[in-house]
């Protein structure tokens, strides 16, 4: 019974392999490259262990426990600095990149009655989703080898190859967890959304939860599967312990997802939506009420992790002022800055990464369009009285108040809480501006992918690429020492970090007029163009 059950699974993972065959050397080679970089960057920026104690003192401060994880402080080397500050941030990428693929290769095509063909074959009844699994963990565990031995090339003195080997372990064992999760969700959601949506709450959750427990209570922190990536402590104390424990979870999580696909039906979900009305109401007959009910789930869900991303970064604003206070070295630092808090210099920071984050979601509400269209439906639509500017305005009006919602409640959720620890407080006027200053860019963001949208739909991915740019140059650009012309090819670079510096109105409105030409040309290109079915 069993072999029937996973019958034609071998020639189902090589199909998988096949249709991936350009996305998963992607992923590889995007992980991989940035991965092995870094170490370069940082050997050649900090070549003495002065200067990486130095840098070890800047980092050691709630703010950068919360975002990046806890660090061996004290023995700053090159390989300790690598993990320090960059194996949580790739950790998450890899997270997403497993929930991406897994949700494509199980719920995704089962909405799309791939699954019920392949049924009909002489297939089991578990081959497809088992398939999906052990595809990603070819790649979770290819991405591990690549880049521990990547990394042990490199040669460098503090990265051996036990602990090279261990760093990449770490990713790729956050990419079977995360599979795993997406695995069990593909089975209680009813659809592809909300398979991702609940999936990236759980990534979201456990990425808060970590920077909330790493800075009041790191053995809280072995709760989140991301903790389990930092208390490995690559290169310094080499812990596989974590690695045993993601492989356990892993197969748990497997044995789980196997089951309840065995149990349930095909192409529904344990978490089934709710009958709906008999009759639609007129705002639902209308694209902007379709197009927003589709995807009012994935809405609330970032808004609420939004909000507690900017609130988990302002409840760490209250230990700040003593942690420097009498640090002779940040005496020395803040003269560049003289007049502003601690507060105040680290706001820019986070406020970055917050914009871009809330860039997501309003990246995601555009390009839900060009999904509907690769899906065969926006021929239905406009079969009937709706034309096509209506239809792309209903998505773009759904991303720009996607945007503008995001952005609210990240500044929002980083005043409330800040203002909560804070003694003298913080000005909501200064935080709410200083976030919203980026809106412009965001707008400049959501109007490349309307262009592609109308001129080159089968490159929509390409404003990914363009998001993870601005994630790099803006986020680390201080710490790699780029020049200000490489932070100026993203839109967001052309933001003043305010309230260190005072934000212009030229640079708003030059960035808002490109993304309104940007939008204008987009639409001319979608309403020229044939559909796709």
């Amino acid at each position: 019974m069993a072999k029937n059950l996973m019958a034609k699974t071998g020639h189902l993972s090589r199909f998988i392999l096949r249709l991936d065959r350009i996305r998963i050397p992607l992923w590889l080679f995007g992980l991989s490259f940035f991965t092995i970089i870094v170490p370069i960057a940082f050997r050649d920026l900090y070549g003495s262990q002065q200067e990486r104690d130095a840098m070890a003192e800047t980092m050691a401060n709630p703010a950068m426990t919360a975002m990046v994880g806890p660090g061996d402080l004290t023995n700053y080397t090159v390989g300790a600095m690598t993990t320090h500050q960059m194996l949580l941030m790739t950790a998450a990428i890899v997270g997403l990149m497993s929930i991406l693929l897994v949700t494509r290769h199980t719920r995704a095509d089962e909405e799309d009655g791939r699954i019920e063909m392949v049924r009909s074959l002489p297939a089991g009844r578990l081959s497809y989703l088992n398939a999906s699994l052990i595809v990603i963990s070819g790649t979770s565990i290819a991405l591990a080898l690549i880049i521990g031995f990547g990394l042990y090339a490199l040669g460098i003195e503090s990265m051996d190859l036990g602990g090279s080997l261990l760093y990449g372990a770490a990713l790729g064992g956050t990419g079977l967890v995360f599979a795993g999760v997406t695995a069990v969700f593909a089975q209680l959601s009813e659809n592809a959304r909300g398979t991702i949506g609940m999936s990236i709450a759980v990534l979201l959750i456990a990425y808060l939860f970590r920077a909330i427990t790493d800075v009041s209570n790191e053995t809280l922190s072995w709760l989140s599967p991301l903790g389990w990536v930092t208390k490995t402590e690559a290169y310094t104390s080499n812990n596989w312990g974590p690695i045993l424990l993601m492989v356990l979870v892993t197969f748990v999580l497997f044995i789980a997802a196997n089951y309840l696909n065995a149990v349930r039906d095909l192409e529904r979900g344990f978490l089934p939506s709710k009958p709906g009305r008999s009759y639609a109401s007129r705002y639902l007959q209308s694209p902007l009420g379709l197009a927003s009910r589709l995807q009012r789930t994935g809405i609330i869900a970032w808004a609420i992790g939004l909000f507690v991303l900017g609130a988990s970064y302002g409840s760490i604003f209250g230990d700040l002022e003593s942690f420097f206070d009498g640090n002779d070295m940040y005496e020395q630092m803040l003269v560049q800055v003289e007049g502003f808090s601690i507060v105040d210099q680290f706001i820019p920071m986070l406020i970055i990464v917050m914009s871009l984050a809330s860039t997501i979601p309003a990246l995601m509400a555009i390009n839900k369009l060009r999904g509907e269209e690769k899906k065969g439906r926006l021929e239905q639509l406009l079969g009937r009285s709706v034309s096509r500017t209506q239809l792309m305005g209903a998505y773009l009006m759904i991303a720009v108040f996607n945007g503008l919602v995001m952005l609210s409640l990240s500044a929002i959720g980083l005043w409330s809480s800040g203002n909560t620890v804070m003694e003298e407080g913080l000005s909501f006027g200064m935080v709410y501006g200083a976030t919203m200053a980026y809106f412009p860019a965001m707008l400049v963001m959501i109007g490349i992918s309307v262009v592609l949208i109308g001129f080159l739909p089968r490159m929509t991915n390409f404003n990914w690429i363009y998001v993870l740019y601005s994630f790099l140059v803006l986020y680390l650009g201080g710490l790699f020492q780029f020049d200000d012309w490489v932070g100026k090819l993203s839109p967001f670079g052309h933001i003043a970090n305010a309230p260190i510096e005072t934000v212009t109105f030229m640079p708003l409105f030059v960035l808002t007029i490109l993304a309104v030409g940007l939008m204008i040309i987009g639409f001319i290109g979608f309403n020229k163009r044939d559909i796709e079915g």
